[in-house]
């Protein structure tokens, strides 16, 4: 396929998304099936230009004029794209394939639009009704930390220090721009895609298949060694998921200890006994119960609970989310988050700690919960987390962006503060 036929399919694919309200990996995935003849190379342009799309759809439609698909296609390609205007529309003409020209009057306008002129929220690509909670977290740089999240994210990597380290890692990885990630030693970064290109696909090469390494954000990184198990440890995942928090534990605590995995939707932990294995993890056992968990109660050295929550933190990497999201299924998750914390409390010893985690950026599913948790079980006292930060990264390689935004309660990391996904952590010590 040519750029014209590329850009007419994502064209599709956005009206897809709209008309039919769903997740953008399935309606790519529909349309791949439906057009057998696209390579991968054409399947990566398209999802270039969707995901580009719907990451910055207010702000492309403000500076078209219009917030049709054909209109945000074409905002996309103009924007990120390394090729001049000019030579960009004169490719699409010649392609009997493409989509109609664009308009002179939409070209004009594109080009001679300050984006610094639009309302607040469509700088910043969020919609109007999540203002207020990202204000509450951000402050006064609301405008350009959201704005962050419209960017294209790196591909991040966590070295299994079980079975390689970072230098094997990076030589195995050497045609991929790999380089250390920032903050800690451990973590691998592949730069984000430029233009019409694609990250490897790594999950087939010989590294990851023989555990080197795990896909894990830099933020989610972070936040596991924010937990901080120690060897000897008995520790409970608590909302384990597919595992990734999971291994990253195992391997801090060098495999000794025990790691008691159990998520409510037992579905999720399927692809764990896989990684658990490639990764040469042998301290985790994994639960399909709440039943199973009796016995561990007031008996945890640490549990983690890596709350369902909206997700609004990975907005880069699944921007469709951010406008299929409602206020009613916030209100849910906040709920879900405050059974999960009563929950999860009962299974902390005396002297353990309980760690709660979001892929969020909204104060109320985060800072807000904490200080309800803490007005009720005034047992439990946060831990310092500019003093837990600064040990994370004490002696780690010298690249640090920032620190994290230290709220009311716990900490927020975020692309344009950390470089990293956005995500909340709270510490919180049972003390009798």
């Amino acid at each position: 396929m040519r750029l014209g036929g590329r850009l007419q399919a994502a064209i599709e694919v956005l009206d897809d998304i709209e008309k039919n309200n769903r997740p953008a990996s399935d309606a790519l995935k529909d349309w791949g099936a439906s057009h057998r003849f696209a390579g991968a190379g054409d399947r990566a342009v398209i999802a270039n230009i969707v995901y580009d799309a719907l990451r910055r759809k207010l702000s492309y439609s403000w500076r078209m004029q219009d917030n049709s698909a054909y209109h945000l296609a074409y905002g996309a390609l103009l924007s990120e794209s390394q090729s001049g205007t000019d030579e960009l529309m004169a490719l699409i003409a010649t392609d009997k394939f493409a989509p109609s020209p664009l308009s002179q009057a939409s070209l004009d306008h594109w080009q001679v639009s300050d984006l610094k002129k639009a309302p607040e929220h469509i700088q910043a690509d969020v919609p109007l009704w999540c203002v207020d909670l990202l204000r509450n977290t951000f402050g006064e740089d609301w405008v350009a930390q959201c704005a962050a999240l419209a960017d294209r994210p790196p591909l991040d990597l966590r070295v299994n220090l079980l079975k390689a380290d970072t230098a094997k890692v990076l030589d195995a990885l050497a045609e991929t721009g790999a380089a250390i990630a920032p903050f800690l030693n451990d973590a691998v970064r592949i730069p984000p895609i430029e233009a019409f290109g694609r990250h490897p696909n790594l999950q087939n090469g010989e590294a990851f298949l023989n555990g080197w390494f795990e896909v894990q954000d830099l933020g989610s990184q972070i936040a596991a060694k924010f937990a901080a198990p120690q060897r000897a440890d008995q520790v409970l995942d608590y909302c384990a998921g597919a595992g990734g928090k999971t291994l990253a534990m195992a391997a801090a605590m060098h495999n000794s200890g025990q790691i008691h995995a159990y998520d409510a939707e037992r579905s999720r932990l399927s692809p764990m006994n896989e990684r658990l294995q490639r990764a040469g993890v042998r301290n985790t056992q994994s639960y399909g119960t709440i039943e199973e968990l009796d016995a561990l109660k007031e008996r945890m050295d640490l549990v983690l609970t890596d709350a369902p929550c909206t997700g609004s933190g990975t907005w880069r990497r699944r921007p469709d989310a951010k406008w299929r999201l409602t206020e009613q299924q916030l209100e849910k998750r906040e709920d879900d988050q405050r059974s999960v914390l009563d929950a999860a409390k009962q299974y902390v010893k005396i002297g353990g700690r309980l760690v709660y985690v979001t892929c969020s950026l909204f104060d109320s599913e985060n800072q807000r919960q904490i200080e309800r948790f803490l007005s009720e079980n005034p047992t439990f006292v946060e831990e310092s987390p500019s003093e837990i930060w600064n040990k994370v990264t004490e002696g780690q390689q010298d690249q640090c962006v920032s620190e994290p935004i230290y709220t009311s309660k716990g900490c927020a990391f975020s692309p344009l503060q950390t470089d990293t996904d956005g995500f909340y952590v709270c510490v919180m010590k049972k003390t009798g």
